[in-house]
């Protein structure tokens, strides 16, 4: 479920990104030396960066989602 707090750190179209990404995702995104598998765990991880590093993240998360 998600809260209103989310909705200011993700935008709906990098949520729906994401989503697409990892859903059924059996190998893990590397970044800044952590695994994710699953969105929950790289929604968490970029609402705890700073927005430079938040779009850093998302966009090396996204490279590899491809």
């Amino acid at each position: 479920m998600e809260t209103p707090e989310d909705d200011h750190v993700l935008s709906r179209p990098q949520r729906r990104l994401l989503r697409r990404i990892y859903n059924g995702r059996t190998v893990p995104i590397m970044v800044d030396g952590a695994a994710f598998l699953t969105f929950r765990q790289a929604s968490q991880y970029l609402q705890s960066l700073s927005p430079e590093a938040r779009d850093a993240a998302y966009a090396a998360m996204k490279d590899q989602g491809r």
